[in-house]
C-alpha cells in the first residue's frame, strides 16, 4: 500500500508507523500572546457591533419618526438593561477603533516585532478600558 490510504490505517510500506500526535486536545491548556488575543477579541467586537448597531439605528430611527417616537427612546434609554446594552455596543466600538488603529499602523510598518506587538497589545486594552470606563460614566 502507499500514500494516502496506508497513512489511514497506520502502515508504510509495511512498517507500522510511529504516530505521538496528541488524540485528545485540551483547548484550555494552550498559552496565547497577548498580540493573538487582542487580535481575536478584535475579530469579535466587529461581531458584536455587526448586531449591536442594528439596534442603535432602530433607536435612531424611532426616535427621528414623530415627537412621540423621541419621547419613547428617552424612556428606552432610562432603563438599565437598555443603557447597559447601549454601552455594550459603544464599548464593542471603541475597541474596534483602538484595535483596528494599531491594525492600521502595524500596516504601516510600526510594531511589527515581538516586543513592539506586546506593546501595542497592551496599549490597545489600556487606551480601551479608559474609553470604555470613560463612555460608561457618560452613559450612566
Amino acid at each position: 500500500m502507499g500514500g494516502f490510504s496506508a497513512a489511514l490505517i497506520g502502515q508504510r510500506d509495511g512498517q507500522k508507523v510511529n504516530d505521538n500526535r496528541p488524540k485528545n486536545l485540551d483547548i484550555t491548556t494552550f498559552k496565547y500572546p497577548l498580540p493573538a488575543i487582542t487580535s481575536l477579541l478584535h475579530r469579535l467586537s466587529g461581531a458584536f457591533i455587526f448586531v449591536g448597531v442594528a439596534l442603535m439605528l432602530y433607536l435612531l430611527e424611532l426616535s427621528l419618526q414623530s415627537e412621540s417616537g423621541f419621547a419613547l427612546v428617552l424612556e428606552l434609554l432610562s432603563n438599565p438593561f437598555v443603557k447597559f446594552a447601549s454601552w455594550a455596543v459603544l464599548s464593542g466600538l471603541l475597541y474596534h477603533l483602538i484595535a483596528g488603529i494599531k491594525h492600521l499602523l502595524m500596516d504601516l510598518g510600526y510594531g511589527e516585532s515581538l516586543k513592539g506587538g506586546f506593546v501595542g497589545a497592551c496599549l490597545t486594552l489600556a487606551l480601551s478600558a479608559v474609553s470604555i470606563a470613560i463612555a460608561g460614566v457618560w452613559i450612566w
